[in-house]
């Protein structure tokens, strides 16, 4: 009888089986380090989470000293019912219970019974009024995808006269004051730097719930045509780039080459605490020209998803936004107010400028329908100034880019008059003057009535209202 031998794999395959199953180990394991869980409030990573006993012991040693201080200042007390809002691990609430605070519990999307309920630190499973002490460590508010329904729940479950205490890495007061705002339930008690579990410096503040709610977003900020610049955003100015004190002889070059010594607002403070972040290009022209082209890849966002308003009143450039997320096309002029805008049309290069799209004033002056005019192209203008305060609040990061040909003389006058300039956290501005023409030296544009002087002006007296303003190319 003959047996038949089985197949033997060759050396050849068994390598490349083994290298597979290798390759696949690697993989699963890189994906599951790697792996995030949008909560709905903040982004939870495998890093958030604690393993290792030397981690919890350091964790315990840290948060124990924390609340001991905070007893010892009269923050919290054995009699306390306490809450740790989205605990890295149990350690934060065994810290609490070792130094006598028996009454504590956390809440977390990570159930970890008994010390941790499942919930979240902006869908709390508990009753108002509820706790003496509330505790928010380092990066849970600042990872937070809804800092206002943060605040809410916050206030929400703190006892009046109760207290909040939050770590956070944002030592500027810019950030501190961004904090403060969302949290107008509470007035401020303290605020300090210490040493982090890193050992880095990081703020703890303490907040106190008053007796009353004030609410937010109950003020009457929108109502009102005043506002006031607060000395915290005031110092940011002198740290902005200098002003170009004399007119440019190539300003095409030297305007273009300023913007690579720009400041950014946003790369001097932390914006980890606003409610939302906005961009509003007014004059977008293409998406490419400002938005893509520049803040999208340079702009300093600190991770921060902004929404992005682009104002262009060319039908040129409709199409191309269409397919543009987290981008919202205004297909109409920035005004002083609602009305038909007018724009002269050089009729012997129409067919040119039709073909590179009419925007705001590019090729031709504005006129309100208040002037008498015989050869014009018409659009919508609408109220800048009303939309802006109607869409952004004092809570939200809002950048401004404004380049509307000449028109800034109107729309900026018509800003601070209404008091929505203070709306805005930065503001790059194009101003637009009679310029040396680049063709013939000695020669001015007669196309913009304003001088340099008046320009500059301009700009100095929005940095001295407390404006971070940028001269745009």
């Amino acid at each position: 009888m003959v047996e038949i031998a089985a197949p033997k794999r060759t050396v050849a395959s068994n390598i490349i089986v083994r290298l597979f199953s290798f390759i696949l180990l690697i993989f699963f394991a890189k994906f599951a380090f790697i792996l995030t869980v949008n909560s709905g409030d903040y982004v939870i990573s495998a890093a958030d989470y604690v393993t290792s006993a030397a981690e919890k012991a350091q964790i315990l040693d840290f948060y124990t000293s924390v609340f001991e201080n905070l007893i010892a200042e009269r923050f919290i007390d054995s009699h306390s019912k306490s809450l740790c809002l989205e605990p890295r691990s149990s350690e934060e609430i065994v810290a609490l219970r070792d130094v006598g605070v028996e009454n504590a519990i956390g809440v977390s999307r990570k159930r970890s019974l008994p010390l941790i309920l499942q919930g979240t630190a902006v869908r709390q499973p508990f009753d108002d009024d509820s706790f003496d002490f509330v505790f928010s460590g380092v990066f849970v508010l600042e990872r937070s995808n809804e800092p206002v329904k943060f605040a809410v729940e916050v206030s929400r479950t703190l006892k009046p006269g109760g207290f909040f205490v939050v770590h956070t890495k944002a030592i500027d007061s810019y950030s501190l004051n961004s904090l403060l705002e969302l949290f107008n339930c509470c007035i401020l008690i303290d605020s300090r730097e210490i040493n982090g579990l890193d050992f880095s410096r990081i703020r703890e503040v303490v907040l106190m719930k008053g007796s009353e709610n004030l609410g937010l977003g109950e003020n009457d900020e929108k109502e009102s045509t005043k506002c006031y610049v607060p000395h915290y955003k005031r110092e940011l100015i002198r740290n902005l780039e200098p002003l170009i004190s004399e007119e440019p002889l190539k300003p095409w070059i030297t305007l273009k080459r300023n913007v690579r010594n720009i400041r950014y607002v946003s790369s001097m403070i932390d914006i980890s605490f606003k409610n939302r972040y906005v961009y509003v290009d007014v004059g977008a022209r293409s998406y490419g020209s400002s938005i893509g082209g520049w803040f999208q890849k340079f702009y300093p966002k600190q991770d921060k998803a902004f929404d992005i308003y682009a104002i262009e009143a060319d039908k040129a450039f409709y199409k191309e936004y269409k397919s543009k997320k987290r981008v919202t096309l205004l297909p109409y002029a920035a005004w002083v107010r609602n009305e038909s805008l007018f724009f002269e049309i050089n009729r012997k290069a129409i067919r040119k400028t039709e073909e590179k799209g009419r925007g705001l004033g590019k090729d031709q002056a504005v006129l309100s329908t208040w002037n008498f005019v015989t050869d014009l192209d018409r659009i919508m203008g609408f109220d800048f100034a009303n939309w802006l305060k109607n869409t952004v609040s004092e809570t939200d990061f809002v950048v401004v880019k404004m380049d509307v040909e000449g028109a800034e003389f109107h729309l900026i006058p018509k800003l601070v008059e209404t008091g929505a300039i203070c709306l805005i956290d930065e503001m790059f501005l194009a101003c637009h003057y009679n310029r040396w023409k680049r063709c013939c030296p000695g020669m001015r544009i007669s196309k913009y009535p304003k001088t340099y002087a008046e320009c500059l002006n301009l700009f100095s007296s929005l940095r001295e209202k407390g404006i971070p303003v940028h001269q745009w190319r």
